[in-house]
C-alpha cells in the first residue's frame, strides 16, 4: 500500500504555497502560516542558523535509528544514504551563514519535533512505526516550508531552498514507505493520529521564532 497516494485521494491542496508538492499538501492537509513566513524571512540569521541545526538533527535522528535496528537491512541501507544527504545539507546552509556573514551561535530548538517524539509508542514494532510517521512529518512539513518561504528570500537564497523540494519530498516517502513495510497492520490510524498532533504544533503561536514553529505570539 502506498500510503501517501492512499491520503491524497482524498484531499485537496487549498491553502498551501503553489510550489508545494501535490503529494505532501495532501498528507499535511493544514498549510502553515504565511505570518510565520513573512517574520522568519524578515530574521535570516534565525532562518539560517535554525535550519542548520534542523539538518544536523535530521542526520543524528537517521543515524540514531540506523544504530538502533542495525540488523534491519532495508532500514540500514535507507538511512545511511538520508543521514549523508541532510549532513550535505547542513554544510550548505553553513555555507549561506558564511556568505551573509552571519555568525553560527547556539540557538534553543522548537517545540516541535519533541511535542511529536513525545507521543511515540514504547513498544515495538509500534515504537518503530511512530518513529518512522514522525520523521514523514518532519520532512514533508520541511518541504512544504522551503516552497512557502521561498519567494520571500534573494534570489540565489530562493534558488537554494526550492532546490531542497525534490530532496525533502523524496525524504518524506522513503520514511512512509518504510513505516508502513514495518507494520502487518494499516499505518493509517497511527498516521491521522500523529498527523493532528502535528498540525497542533505548526500553528500554535510561540514565543521563540523557529523553522518549525508557529507565527511570534505578539503579532
Amino acid at each position: 500500500m502506498n500510503v501517501s497516494i492512499a491520503i491524497g485521494d482524498k484531499q485537496t491542496a487549498a491553502g498551501f504555497a503553489a510550489d508545494v508538492p501535490p503529494q505532501i499538501a495532501a498528507f499535511l492537509q493544514v498549510p502553515s502560516s504565511t505570518l510565520w513566513a513573512q517574520q522568519l524571512a524578515a530574521d535570516l540569521p534565525t532562518l539560517l542558523i535554525d535550519h542548520a541545526n534542523c539538518e544536523l538533527k535530521a542526520a543524528s535522528t537517521a543515524l540514531a535509528l540506523l544504530h538502533r535496528y542495525a540488523r534491519n537491512d532495508a532500514l540500514a541501507w535507507r538511512l545511511s544514504r538520508l543521514a549523508r544527504e541532510e549532513l550535505r545539507h547542513y554544510e550548505q546552509v553553513r555555507e549561506w551563514l558564511r556568505h551573509y556573514e552571519i555568525d553560527y551561535s547556539p540557538l534553543s530548538a522548537a517545540a516541535y519535533a519533541r511535542g511529536l517524539r513525545d507521543e511515540v509508542a514504547l513498544q515495538e514494532p509500534e515504537r518503530l512505526v511512530d518513529t518512522l510517521i514522525v520523521g514523514a512529518l518532519i520532512e514533508a512539513r520541511s518541504c512544504e516550508r522551503f516552497a512557502l518561504i521561498a519567494p520571500l528570500l534573494d534570489a540565489p537564497l530562493a534558488r537554494f531552498y526550492r532546490g531542497l523540494l525534490a530532496s525533502e519530498s523524496r525524504h518524506f516517502e522513503h520514511y512512509l514507505e518504510l513505516a508502513d513495510a514495518h507494520f502487518e497492520g494499516e499505518i493509517d490510524a497511527r498516521v491521522d493520529a500523529l498527523r493532528i498532533v502535528e498540525q497542533q504544533l505548526i500553528v500554535a503561536p510561540t514565543e521563540a521564532l523557529r523553522f518549525h514553529s508557529g507565527p511570534l505570539a505578539d503579532e
